[in-house]
């Protein structure tokens, strides 16, 4: 395999720590780190990608997250002899399955297992540093109108749970959309608000409807705005560092 597109974030990032950057030929228009990325060429997004643009880049193989454009797009792409690589991404074991097995597609499998050992002793170390802190109750929102909270499930559950945190969103699975009054139910200690980066949608006691839940009211909410956070890759503990920063920001007793 020589020439990869990828049209994922996590899977482009996941080519470079194993040190196979060189063989990536396309990407999606958010795949931006490491900086050598830039100069590769784009072929759409994560839901919209450009399958005529892919094909013009005449490529062995083609990877990303499993998503919203899935069946359909390996679907058509296998048809024409490209070969697909879309694992699923909703959990820590599933990350490092990713590393492993595009280490295994690109025959750089001692440089995917370095990158494994890489990360998990970076979540290890934020993991022991975070257990030290007292529990708190968390609401982690990836939209605000409407609200999208992690739940069960998901990969930011699990960062939660891996740094002592407790989810207070604990039924059901995936991304559930909350109201405000299930909000003022579930009352949770901290708001993490991840919603577009956090900073472009700010939430506080003036957003429509918010200013009655205790956590907006007495201040406890902060803007989780580090893309590692989101990107189920190689930087999965850089990731969850900046969720144990936002929430160390948010906590009860922080110095504001």
């Amino acid at each position: 395999i020589s020439r990869v597109v990828s049209l994922s974030p996590s899977t482009t990032e996941a080519m470079f720590a194993l040190g196979r950057g060189d063989k990536l030929v396309g990407r999606s228009r958010y795949c931006d780190y490491p900086e050598a990325v830039r100069s590769i060429p784009e072929v759409g997004g994560y839901v919209d990608p450009s399958y005529e643009a892919i094909l013009a880049l005449r490529p062995d193989l083609v990877i990303g997250a499993r998503g919203p454009a899935g069946r359909t797009l390996t679907d058509r792409l296998e048809a024409r002899g490209v070969r697909t690589y879309f694992p699923p991404a909703e959990s820590f074991d599933d990350v490092e399955k990713m590393m492993l097995g595009l280490g295994d597609l690109l025959g750089a499998r001692d440089g995917a297992e370095r990158a494994v050992s890489t990360m998990r002793a970076e979540i290890a170390s934020v993991e022991a540093r975070a257990r030290a802190k007292p529990k708190v109750r968390v609401l982690l929102l990836f939209g605000l109108d409407p609200a999208v909270a992690a739940g069960p499930g998901t990969l930011a559950h699990e960062m939660l749970t891996r740094l002592g945190a407790v989810n207070v969103v604990d039924q059901g699975t995936g991304y559930p959309v909350l109201g405000v009054e299930r909000v003022l139910a579930l009352d949770p200690d901290v708001i993490v608000n991840g919603a577009m980066g956090g900073k472009k949608t700010p939430l506080g006691p003036d957003t429509p409807g918010w200013g009655k839940v205790r956590a907006v009211s007495s201040g406890h909410v902060a803007a989780l705005a580090d893309e590692r956070a989101l990107r189920p890759g190689p930087r999965l503990g850089g990731g969850l560092e900046a969720l144990d920063k936002a929430i160390d920001a948010a906590r009860p007793g922080a110095s504001r």
